[in-house]
């Protein structure tokens, strides 16, 4: 029979042996989780403008960097809605570049056709992550994406599925008057033949604050990309020089 010395030396050396082990496999994963990230966070760009994997198929990892590259250009806009020079959105530092935001366009044929916003906000149990496109006229929605998020499967969860992000599609982030008012998720259905069905999108049976949450950070992320947005309907065509 081991005294009690024995079985406490036994169990703080598997203790600290696992420890090592664990600490050092998550430090040999980083880099990979690092890539996975970033690869899906481009597959998600992508999706945001219908570049997609045909049904039933998927996308290798180089292919989403081949199309990426193609067709994706990153750049970083400022508080004024001016363009930074020498900078990507990989070069933003959260903790220090405040009043800089990264934006995508998407290119094809050497011409614009749309603008990529990443968004993201509080849903009712966790921060949501996406990219919205808006078409060149800075008003329709191309495309949008919800790719991560810790909301309820099922309920709110839901958001990130094509029957939902494909209701946002064609809608208006702006009044006939050109005003900003960004996209409302309704409890319901929205109301054939009233003129706010061009800014509000079907809700999640059972995700009403959800929804609430997804309404909220649009309005929030959209307001802070406007002096870019509006920059952009005045030049000839929306691009992004340079």
């Amino acid at each position: 029979m081991h005294s009690n010395a024995y079985t406490f030396r036994f169990a703080a050396t598997v203790t600290i042996v696992c420890s090592v082990l664990l600490a050092g496999a998550a430090t040999l994963l980083k880099p990979r989780q690092i890539e996975n990230e970033e690869l899906d966070k481009k597959k998600n760009i992508l999706a945001s403008v219908n570049i997609r994997p045909a049904e039933g198929e998927s996308f290798s990892r180089q292919k989403i960097q081949e199309l990426y590259s193609k067709y994706i250009k990153g750049v970083v806009v400022d508080d004024q809605g001016n363009i930074v020079e020498g900078k990507t959105p990989d070069d933003i530092d959260p903790k220090t570049d405040t009043g800089l935001y990264p934006l995508y366009e998407y290119i094809k044929d050497g011409q614009p056709q749309a603008h990529i916003l990443p968004v993201s906000g509080k849903g009712l149990w966790s921060t949501i992550y996406g990219y919205l496109a808006l078409d060149t006229d800075c008003s329709t929605i191309k495309g949008i994406t919800f790719y991560k998020h810790g909301e309820t499967p099922g309920l709110g969860g839901e958001i990130s599925k094509d029957w939902f992000t494909a209701n946002f599609v064609g809608k208006k982030i702006r009044d006939a008057e050109g005003n900003l008012v960004s996209i409302q998720v309704v409890k319901g259905k929205v109301r054939e033949g009233d003129p706010q069905a061009y800014h509000e999108v079907d809700g999640i049976s059972g995700a009403t604050l959800t929804g609430r949450g997804v309404t909220n950070f649009l309005r929030s992320e959209l307001k802070k990309y406007e002096p870019f947005l509006k920059k952009m309907t005045e030049a000839e065509g929306g691009h992004i020089n340079g």
